[in-house]
């Protein structure tokens, strides 16, 4: 018997280790150790396994391996032909439109510049900043001009200023915050044992950073319409919270969770407050200058005292720069790392990381000033405008149904067929979307490269005739639809981990 009839089996049986597993790892990994358990595992693993290296390893009987270095170096153009080839074989996807989210903007002009600027500065490093201050006055800018953007007050005194720094991405900028919260807790609450609220939609980072700065994550429930949950937060705050969170947009369902009443309940307790904006920070400002219904989210609200945004997304910045910002210096201090009694001299930085690509700074700074608030007013606009003909699209569909009430990250699936198999078949049609769980379904997450002429109008074509085969092939069950199924619906976690895990091996796999 496999999972997938397991669990069809004793639909009771499963919920209820799917509970237990979650709350009690021990047993879980007791019942792991059972023999049956461990051979539909060993079982399923092995059929996996061989989906993950056609996905991983497209170009295994295509191109040479290095194990090692190469005895001689390769010559400039045969390198540069090899990398080129290689890049053709996957840009047609993101430049037609075809993928959700992970390219923003790609349209060529802009590409070029942002390849000049970061040519220009490759050899900067902001640990240095007097070998490069011009590095620290770009990144100092883009926060200030980020923090505009949530509607900081910018005439503050410095101290009483929101402020920020730059991170690595949305991840990373989430790992600060929350570092910044348990220290800023600890220092002045002295409170040893930190605890986080999130909604069950927050993204995994915050997840991320429970695990790496041992705080406890608390998490509540959505309501009908995928927002956090007002009256299970009052329920959860504990004289050990030290901060709640809110998503604007979360990134599975693009719902705005009541951050407003949120961040006045973190006021009155006198706990932090975090807006996760990665995903919305540069469309949600715009689109209310365009008349959109969008709830207050920023700093106007004074229970706010952080926010993350990402100037990689939707600032249509290269990948690997986000803002993340604080209500004033007092709290931003406690993200910085400083050491005075190093043999090697004083260090200090303020984000994670030590050393920083210089280059990928200057290239977010030039995005920001190129587009300017016209363009990006310009973009959301078109982005919006191509959202809600995607939203008729689906509702056209039936067999299909929009969870919440999304802007432009639209979110959807079945009562009545495999998700999961319909996003197989939009995949053969050379879609990329995202697969989501609790309760399974898809979403598409619009970008400019979605505003090109008729790409819509294919998405809705192809999505479409793959909702009508899996409705006439309802007994096809392959690709990654089997994967996400069982990732979605197995009960006990720690099998959907060690296939997980099984994946991130496979990657580094040579």
């Amino acid at each position: 018997m496999n999972i997938k009839k397991l669990i069809e089996k004793y639909p009771k049986l499963t919920n209820f280790i799917r509970k237990i597993s979650t709350r009690f790892p021990y047993i879980e990994k007791k019942i792991m150790q059972f023999s049956r358990i461990k051979e539909i595992l060993a079982e399923e693993e092995s059929k996996i396994e061989k989906e993950f290296e056609k996905i991983t390893k497209p170009y295994k009987d295509k191109y040479p391996t290095y194990k090692r270095l190469p005895s001689k170096g390769i010559k400039k153009d045969d390198l540069l032909k090899y990398l080129e080839d290689i890049q053709k074989q996957e840009n047609d996807r993101w430049q037609k439109g075809y993928v959700s989210g992970a390219v923003y903007h790609g349209e060529k002009k802009h590409i070029e510049l942002l390849n000049q600027v970061y040519a220009m500065y490759s050899q900067t490093n902001p640990l240095h900043s007097d070998l490069w201050p011009s590095i620290a006055k770009f990144e100092a800018e883009i926060i200030s001009m980020c923090a505009s953007l949530l509607n900081a007050d910018l005439d503050l005194p410095y101290e009483k200023r929101v402020c920020g720094s730059i991170s690595s991405g949305g991840t990373e900028s989430i790992l600060l915050a929350m570092k910044t919260y348990r220290d800023w807790a600890r220092v002045e609450k002295n409170i040893k044992k930190p605890e986080v609220i999130v909604p069950v939609t927050a993204h995994a980072a915050f997840e991320k950073a429970s695990e790496y700065f041992k705080i406890k994550l608390v998490k509540i429930p959505v309501d009908e319409n995928f927002k956090a949950d007002i009256k299970k937060l009052k329920k959860v705050i504990t004289k050990n919270t030290i901060a709640i969170v809110g998503s604007a947009p979360s990134f599975p369902h693009g719902v705005i969770d009541p951050i407003e009443e949120m961040s006045e309940i973190a006021y009155k307790y006198g706990i932090g407050f975090h807006t996760d904006a990665c995903l919305g920070g540069f469309i949600l400002p715009f689109a209310e200058r365009l008349g959109y219904n969008i709830p207050i989210f920023d700093f106007r609200l004074r229970g706010v005292t952080s926010i993350s945004i990402d100037t990689h997304k939707y600032g249509y910045a290269s990948k690997g720069t986000s803002v993340i910002l604080y209500k004033n210096e007092h709290l931003r201090q406690y993200q910085y790392f400083i050491t005075t009694d190093w043999p090697g001299g004083i260090y200090f930085s303020p984000t994670f990381a030590g050393s920083r690509a210089g280059g990928i700074i200057a290239s977010c700074y030039a995005s920001l000033l190129s587009i300017g608030e016209k363009g990006y007013l310009e973009n959301t606009k078109k982005i919006l405008q191509t959202a809600e003909k995607i939203k008729e699209g689906i509702r056209e569909i039936p067999e299909l149904e929009i969870l919440g009430d999304p802007l432009w990250v639209i979110a959807f699936t079945s009562k009545d067929l495999n998700i999961y198999q319909i996003m197989d078949v939009m995949t053969q049609k050379g879609w990329n979307l995202n697969a989501l769980q609790l309760p399974p379904s898809i979403h598409i997450a619009v970008t400019l490269r979605h505003t090109q002429k008729g790409v819509i109008e294919r998405f809705i074509k192809d999505l479409k005739q793959a909702v009508l085969f899996t409705k006439k092939h309802q007994e096809i069950n392959t690709g990654l639809a089997p994967i996400y199924g069982m990732a979605a619906n197995v009960p006990i976690r720690g099998i959907v981990k060690n296939i997980l895990t099984k994946y991130l091996n496979i990657l580094y796999r040579v």
